[in-house]
């Protein structure tokens, strides 16, 4: 791991900084920041500015009054977002998300973006829904310690373990049968409103999570430039009117370029509630990167709440994943 001293001087040149929010045109500037933290706290995200403007530029972020960056004449040295959600049940779980070029980590840029963060997210609970608790959800990595120091001291506090897991599809065990009497099909547009229902019915217990409009599942999933369709699968009900189960797959060509290494991303993994315990999201995924090694990618990798309630991280193990790195949650209740 690298180790980055600020600059001489540096305190001065702080004072200087101008603040502003962003715009689709700061992304090539934005992610040489994510290469800059990367190249110190390599926690295996590879941007590049069509990646940023895709994950920025989507309906639940408004640019001019959610956003704020910092400029060091020409040079992004920092940006915060906040995320509304699409649902309040019952708090209204605003997303921070941060990022501060490591030459430019200080006690002063820490505390502009934490009360900004505060004094902001309430601006936009307030036009989404102002009867809601609010709560601020934050996302740190265990590499990613500054941001850790600075969630904490800033009043967030530690409530969950997510768990980035990864396999080698190289040595994955064979998948098992899927039940003959749900048909098996392959993603298409036409079953964009079916996914959705599934997802917010199957995520409706999951920790976090919030129901999602349509809008937002067709910018940042279904309809995302690195969805995967052909390695997307679906079990329908007999009738075919509803989804049971579903793995959903993304590919970051942006992270290959940098590792070498084509990787599938699976985005969603979901049973119907009177559906578990069968083996089936086992069985579905492990059908999925079977056909993701028959496609030529060389891993899969996911994300899983380790204490989800549906014994998530034990299926995923069963099919071939192991742990890669972790991430912490953290949560601050904000009063309004």
């Amino acid at each position: 791991m690298e180790c980055v001293t600020p600059r001489r001087g540096l305190s001065l040149v702080r004072m200087s900084l101008t603040w502003r929010p962003l715009t689709l045109d700061d992304m090539p500037q934005l992610a040489a920041t994510f290469a800059a933290a990367e190249r110190v706290e390599p926690i295996d995200e590879h941007y590049n500015a069509e990646d940023l403007a895709e994950e920025i530029g989507s309906p639940n972020v408004d640019l001019p009054t959610a956003t704020t960056s910092a400029w060091d004449g020409d040079t992004l040295v920092a940006y915060g977002l906040l995320r509304r959600r699409d649902a309040a049940n019952p708090a209204h779980m605003v997303r921070v998300e941060t990022l501060v070029h490591p030459e430019y980590r200080d006690d002063a840029i820490a505390e502009h973006l934490a009360g900004w963060f505060e004094e902001t997210g309430k601006q936009v609970h307030a036009k989404a829904f102002p009867d809601a608790p609010l709560e601020l959800h934050a996302a740190a990595n265990t590499k990613q310690r500054w941001l850790t120091d600075v969630l904490l001291n800033s009043g967030y506090e530690h409530a969950r373990w997510f768990v980035d897991m990864r396999a080698d599809l190289a040595s994955i065990p064979p998948a098992k049968p899927l039940p003959e009497e749900f048909p098996l099909v392959t993603y298409e547009e036409k079953y964009e409103a079916l996914t959705l229902r599934s997802r917010n019915e199957t995520f409706a217990d999951h920790w976090g999570s919030t129901d999602q409009s349509l809008e937002a599942w067709r910018h940042l999933v279904v309809g995302g430039k690195d969805f995967q369709p052909d390695l997307s699968f679906l079990l329908l009900s007999p009738e075919r009117d509803r989804v049971v189960a579903m793995v959903l797959s993304a590919f970051f060509a942006s992270d290959a370029a940098v590792t070498g290494v084509k990787d599938l991303y699976v985005s969603h993994v979901a049973t119907d509630a009177a559906l578990r315990g069968r083996g089936i999201a086992g069985a579905l995924l492990g059908h999925a990167i079977a056909q993701a090694k028959a496609k030529g990618f060389q891993r899969a990798s996911l994300n899983v709440d380790q204490d989800n309630s549906h014994n998530a991280l034990g299926v995923y193990e069963r099919v071939g994943f192991s742990e890669h790195q972790r991430w912490g949650g953290y949560v601050k209740p904000i009063p309004t």
